[in-house]
């Protein structure tokens, strides 16, 4: 009887953008491909695994050093890497990846269990799409990948400490490490094909070593490079407190079986709460001293923050405001970037879920987001100039928004009617065809009068948004449409500041 195997370096199961699924040996041979593919959780948990493989296979010692390896030299280093452990890139064998094979013990459940869109149990099905399936080995490579950095918090995957004795009952687990205490907005740089965007956001011994994790670099390893069996050992201790260890993390033992798994907690993360940040997410630090992590929020979608995502190029008095998300600003604030492209973009996404103290769920497929912002490198010029001139411009958007909800809210009150919802709808309207033309805005925000020039377009979007609400076809509807209609004039007008039109 021949064994099973599925080696993710040979097999095709990476989803990549017009392409379709590739190997990590294709990914790594193949220049041309231009972004991965999938929702935005497996682009994350994708990104960190090729951010792993990369940073095995060679850290950088310094910026300069990163310069000289290049896209391509990154690349080549990986292919090597990759041959050097292939055995531990199969999804079978003494040694899955990602997976124990010495759970035999635990109880056997649905692989449902690690989707949280799929209905198990007694949840109610609402969905066809919520319908358990036979999945194959592709989409088991994929779908452990994003539990291990996404595993929600439920009472029923956890087992005892160590993989000896019983199992261990009636304690909730802990959310993934890519989730959190809530719902992270995770954050990339993007280059203009797929090997220059692992470049772009692989960071060097030399900044590694700055950040706050208790592990640097010479005891740090990939997961996949230990064997650990034992959630609170020396491997997992470092594994958890280290950034090499965190980009592909173990946060459930798991093991498939047929269409079924065992499955149970694996190692705890600690989060921004206990003092350890992700990379790839933006931190703020509030008046009492607390920090804040930037969550996921569907109805204010992320290009809206990206000026406060930049906000560390604006400093005042020795420090940035706003937000910081490392993994933007230890590329971006050097340097580095600006050298070695025509732009770059500024990925973010990630999913809310809902739920309390015992288990977490998404609602609907408007819990996934995620937005791609590109820009050309004359940003590099005057970047304090040109964040501020889109703040600015996103505030008149937010002004906008405001407008279109009262007027909304207004027409229905002259009829004495409740409007709240149909003015919320309005509003949110009005943010979707405006993220339409966010990239346009951002295009010409390095000149003022071009950008006065867009307000026109966005005005429209506000008309628009209050006439697909507010119906004007009887006299009455006439008469409250016209008393309440958007008053656009202000963000029209013309504006002479000749300080901010130098900006």
């Amino acid at each position: 009887m021949t064994e099973a195997s599925f080696s993710l370096i040979d097999e095709l199961w990476i989803p990549i953008a017009d392409v379709g699924r590739v190997s990590l040996k294709q990914l790594f041979t193949e220049s041309g491909y231009r972004a991965l593919g999938g929702n935005p959780v497996q682009k994350i948990a994708l990104t960190k695994l090729l951010l792993a493989i990369a940073q095995a296979a060679y850290t950088p010692e310094d910026d300069d050093d990163w310069a000289a390896l290049g896209a391509g030299g990154m690349a080549e280093k990986c292919l090597v890497y990759l041959e050097q452990w292939r055995d531990r890139f199969d999804l079978y064998g003494e040694r899955p990846f990602l997976q124990l094979n010495e759970l035999k013990d635990f109880k056997t459940q649905t692989i449902g269990a690690l989707c949280q869109h799929i209905a198990t149990g007694n949840t109610t099905i609402l969905y066809q799409s919520q319908v358990e399936m036979v999945i194959d080995d592709a989409e088991w490579a994929l779908m452990i990948l994003v539990d291990q950095n996404f595993s929600v918090k439920h009472n029923l995957a956890y087992g005892a400490l160590t993989l000896e004795g019983g199992k261990g009952k009636g304690k909730v687990t802990k959310s993934g490490p890519a989730l959190g205490s809530g719902s992270y907005l995770h954050h990339f740089l993007q280059g203009s094909y797929l090997h220059q965007t692992i470049w772009f956001n692989q960071l060097s011994k030399e900044v590694i070593n700055q950040l706050s994790f208790k592990y640097k670099l010479e005891q740090s390893k990939p997961v996949w490079e230990f064997s650990i069996t034992d959630r609170e050992s020396q491997e997992s201790d470092i594994v958890k407190n280290s950034y090499l260890g965190r980009l592909c993390p173990l946060s459930r033992f798991i093991v498939r079986d047929g269409n079924k798994l065992k499955y149970c907690e694996g190692i705890v993360y600690p989060n921004h709460t206990e003092g350890v940040r992700e990379v790839s997410v933006a931190f703020s630090e509030t008046k009492n001293g607390e920090t804040k992590a930037l969550n996921v929020n569907p109805e204010f979608r992320p290009w809206r923050s990206l000026p406060a995502l930049l906000s560390f190029f604006i400093i005042a008095h020795n420090q940035s405001s706003g937000w910081e998300c490392l993994q933007l600003k230890l590329s971006l604030y050097a340097g580095r970037v600006q050298d070695h492209g025509e732009g770059f973009g500024i990925w973010s996404g990630g999913i809310l879920l809902s739920g309390d103290i015992f288990s977490q769920f998404a609602k609907g497929n408007d819990d996934i987001v995620e937005s791609n912002v590109w820009l050309e490198n004359n940003f590099f010029e005057d970047p304090s100039g040109w964040i501020t001139k889109l703040q600015l411009e996103i505030e008149e958007l937010d002004q906008l928004s405001n407008i279109v909800y009262s007027s909304t809210l207004n027409y229905f009150k002259s009829q004495k009617a409740e409007g709240k919802k149909q003015a919320a709808m309005a509003s949110h309207l009005y943010w979707q065809l405006c993220e339409r033309q966010f990239q346009a805005l951002v295009n010409v925000c390095y000149d003022f009068n071009q950008a006065q020039a867009m307000r026109k377009t966005f005005a429209r979007f506000a008309q628009k948004a209050y006439d697909s609400f507010c119906p004007n076809h009887t006299a009455r509807q006439l008469n409250a449409w016209a008393a309440n209609t958007p008053n656009l004039g202000k963000y029209l007008k013309d504006i002479n500041q000749p300080e901010q039109a130098k900006a």
